[in-house]
């Protein structure tokens, strides 16, 4: 007669075990061995849904949406002040597999503050950033860098409204000497300008004006002086050695 054997039904103890110690749901706090806290919610073991991450390490602290055990979502990062017990905000927005992702605000001082789009945990796409010596930049970014159409505004006044590629003036744009009451409309490389015009605009109100106003350009056609000017320079930025 031959021997059937029992199928088992039941998973085995140690499996069951495991499966009860799988953290599901709304928990309280949950301790690390590195000393690490979280209250909220769980799926599968991983930290899932709303919850609260206190970093013992450098006593930051991070509250808002999770996903598969990573912050994703909204949410909060706060750092600890030292020598006290009050929390200051650094950075509330988006978050995409625990890098800042999305828009969001970030402090990088009382003063020094950015409010616009990230990628990967840069500055990317539209921003503006608020700079401790008062200056002002609004526009596009790409990798933490001035990149696009931008305008920034100088603490003095003055202001540059243009293209930008790798954080410096490139290309068209306008330069407002607000403090001499002058113009700079043209071509710059590498945040030096190249071919342009230079002309008085509000001379009589301007707190710090030129010696002597700028000379009339009598050139019969000074656009197309320009513009063979401004070519060279494009050519000579767009050419790659192959």
């Amino acid at each position: 007669m031959p021997y059937l054997k029992k199928v088992q039904k039941d998973p085995p103890l140690a499996k069951r075990w495991d499966i009860k110690a799988q953290k599901c749901g709304l928990r309280h706090t949950v301790y690390s061995v590195n000393g690490d806290e979280y209250k909220g919610e769980w799926m599968d073991n991983k930290k899932h849904g709303k919850g609260t991450h206190i970093y013992k390490k450098d006593g930051a602290i991070y509250e808002g949406d999770w996903k598969n055990g990573k912050s994703d979502g909204y949410g909060t990062y706060s750092k600890l002040l030292p020598g006290s017990n009050e929390y200051v905000r650094k950075y509330s927005g988006g978050w995409k597999n625990a890098k800042k992702h999305g828009y969001g605000t970030f402090f990088y001082s009382n003063s020094a503050v950015y409010e616009g789009h990230w990628s990967e945990d840069k500055r990317s796409g539209w921003g503006r950033m608020h700079n401790d010596n008062g200056d002002i930049y609004e526009g596009e970014w790409i990798e933490g860098k001035h990149h696009g159409q931008g305008t920034f505004r100088f603490a003095n006044g003055n202001s540059y409204e243009g293209t930008w590629k790798d954080g410096k003036k490139n290309g068209y744009g306008k330069f407002h000497y607000l403090n001499k009451g002058q113009l700079y409309d043209g071509f710059w490389v590498d945040g030096v300008a190249k071919t342009g015009t230079l002309s008085d605009f509000g001379r009589d109100e301007a707190p710090m004006p030129t010696t002597y106003p700028i000379p009339k350009v009598y050139l019969l056609d000074t656009s197309l002086v320009l513009m063979e000017a401004q070519s060279v320079y494009h050519n000579q930025c767009c050419t790659v050695d192959i």
